[in-house]
């Protein structure tokens, strides 16, 4: 079976290196460079209990399915590709500003074993640097992280030692239909014919021509800037924090603070209201902050969707799958989207009722599409 990945990010390089591995063959076309898009602009956290809300829903299944594949998942990256992924277990801190926020807190405490609820004296004893308004904290001793960049990286080259031929500098324009079903993939440098068709291009994966109009997918770009400071000093946290509306990362000696959410387009410009806003908030978190100096400042495209669920399994073009949608949680949910579209594309294995593409079919497009 041939099959056309469309984009090179996590979801990409992740789903056409186990399409590979099934024995189909596999071309993943890359707009500009591996990893080079919301991959490359994300905080490489592996965070299903901060970043999923309480509840048993889809995605919280999602999330925390995907979490428990991740120790094989980076083992086996760096297994292949030679390249260590930087997976590493942290921990995550939830920081709670306000009495009610640390009784939401310890109300989720109670209802998983895996969780601890803080006090406050608790909380500043595992994160010296945090703010004296802390009313408590949760904190998840599992929750991890991994270097993005460098995961991008690893994929690509695990990718093309299964067999996977990577394009890069190739957009994909228009998609090309006979007799009803997706049949080339065109490029400004060719046509590319394939047996399916896997887009996965990020934010911009409703931008391709070509499409009827139910089978584009509903899938709106979400701008995100984040910054890295530099310490002053030896202190540095120890975990991944979340409070005051931002969350910081420590990585490679300096600390990820991100991120904001903007829907204006297809804009990656960096500006400085927004790192004057995280700068605000990180160090209304951690007061400390103040002195440390502003490392570096970037802004990246997040794929989200209407309801802010993803979109994994076939569209309502025969031959045409999608794998887009994730929001923030891109680099969470690889291995488990990885698994799935393996089995919708190359099993037919039905999609998830509650990330099927289908579900937008009939309402209108976003204004930014």
């Amino acid at each position: 079976m041939k099959i056309i990945v469309i984009g090179a990010g996590v979801a990409g390089l992740s789903i056409g290196w186990r399409l590979a591995q099934g024995g189909a063959r596999v071309t993943v076309l890359e707009r500009a460079q591996p990893g080079r898009g919301a991959t490359w602009a994300s905080a490489g956290m592996i965070a299903a209990t901060a970043e999923i809300e309480e509840g048993d829903t889809p995605q919280a299944r999602l999330a925390r399915h995907a979490a428990s594949l991740w120790p094989h998942f980076a083992r086996e990256i760096e297994e292949v590709s030679g390249i260590d992924p930087g997976y590493r277990v942290d921990g995550t801190l939830i920081v709670a500003r306000s009495p009610a926020e640390a009784a939401s807190l310890e109300r989720r405490a109670k209802g998983s074993a895996a969780l601890d609820f803080l006090m406050p004296s608790a909380a500043s004893l595992l994160e010296p640097l945090l703010s004296d308004n802390v009313a408590g904290a949760l904190f998840d001793p599992d929750e991890a992280q991994v270097n993005n960049r460098a995961l991008a990286l690893a994929l690509g080259i695990a990718f093309q030692k299964a067999g996977g031929a990577l394009k890069i500098n190739e957009p994909v324009v228009r998609f090309e239909i006979e007799t009803g079903r997706a049949a080339a993939a065109r490029t400004p440098f060719a046509l590319y014919r394939a047996d399916a068709f896997v887009l996965a291009a990020g934010a911009w994966s409703s931008r391709i021509e070509g499409l009827p109009a139910d089978a584009s997918p509903a899938v709106i770009p979400v701008k995100g800037e984040m910054i890295a400071l530099s310490p002053k000093g030896d202190a540095i946290p120890k975990h991944m924090v979340w409070g005051n509306e931002v969350y910081v990362v420590p990585r490679h000696h300096r600390l990820l603070v991100g991120a904001t959410v903007t829907r204006e387009g297809f804009d990656t410009r960096i500006t400085r209201a927004a790192a004057d806003w995280l700068y605000a908030h990180a160090t209304g978190l951690m007061p400390p902050l103040a002195e440390w100096d502003l490392a570096d400042h970037w802004a990246g495209l997040r794929p989200g969707s209407p309801d802010d669920r993803p979109l994994i399994g076939p569209s309502s073009l025969d031959g045409l799958f999608v794998a887009s949608g994730q929001f923030r949680n891109g680099i969470l949910f690889a291995p488990a989207i990885a698994a799935m579209m393996r089995d919708v594309v190359l099993d037919g294995a039905l999609p998830q009722p509650a990330f099927d593409p289908r579900r937008f079919a009939k309402e209108p497009p976003s204004t930014y599409l």
